[in-house]
């Protein structure tokens, strides 16, 4: 991700990288600051409202905004999606939602419309379903492109009562919901999306039959050069 989009940003693109503020990343070493005028909503999740604290950096060495999406509850954590004995957190699914809605707010809020928007990483698979239910007939994002990387991620299963949490917004009918778990969301998003990539060459065998299967257009893997032809 770092590499495709430094090479976007290093050809003259406005480019911009989203991703949950994970415990494990240092405020003070990376100069995280919070955005005041971005923070202070409140995503409902499962009828509990959630505070989103969006906090900015810049790559090292570069200008290339970062955006983080934070909340104490969901992110505040050392670990990513296991607890230290390997188990999948009960709330990952949760944590998946808001980061989703909380990028699509983010977005909305800084008033800058992206052309494409690549998605990378189980979580982000998240963005797509809700862009194309929830915020159905929202026309901010009507003209944006989205892509999909599909990587070999460490599959587990997710909460069995996300549906519910889903029903909440409008969302129901998905196939991922018969047997939810990181890697059927993935899956799922590929029927939301206007492109998939390899994000690995070689995809593990139910990732790579559902990439063979699907009928969205879609590319084997790219080098970080030639990242700008599929966009």
């Amino acid at each position: 991700v770092n590499k495709m989009a430094l090479k976007m940003h290093n050809e003259g693109n406005d480019v911009r990288v989203f991703m949950p503020r994970f415990g494990q990343i240092s405020e003070r070493k990376f100069q995280l600051h919070e955005v005041i005028r971005l923070s202070g909503m409140n995503i409902i999740i499962n009828d509990l409202d959630q505070p989103l604290i969006i906090k900015v950096a810049s790559l090292p060495g570069e200008r290339l905004q970062v955006y983080f999406i934070d909340n104490e509850e969901y992110f505040k954590r050392k670990q990513y999606y296991f607890d230290d004995e390997g188990v999948s957190f009960e709330d990952n699914d949760e944590r998946a939602i808001f980061f989703a809605r909380g990028v699509i707010e983010t977005i909305k809020k800084l008033n800058w419309v992206p052309d494409v928007i690549h998605l990378n990483g189980w979580m982000a698979s998240f963005v797509p379903i809700y862009l194309k239910t929830y915020y159905k007939s929202d026309t901010y994002f009507k003209d944006a492109k989205i892509v999909l990387s599909l990587y070999n991620e460490k599959d587990a299963p997710l909460n069995e009562k996300i549906g519910g949490k889903l029903e909440f917004d409008n969302i129901s009918g998905l196939k991922a919901l018969d047997n939810p778990s990181f890697q059927s969301f993935v899956i799922e998003s590929m029927n939301y999306v206007n492109g998939v990539v390899k994000g690995d060459e070689f995809l593990n065998e139910e990732l790579d039959k559902a990439f063979n299967e699907t009928s969205t257009p879609k590319s084997e893997y790219l080098d970080i050069d030639s990242i700008n032809k599929l966009y």
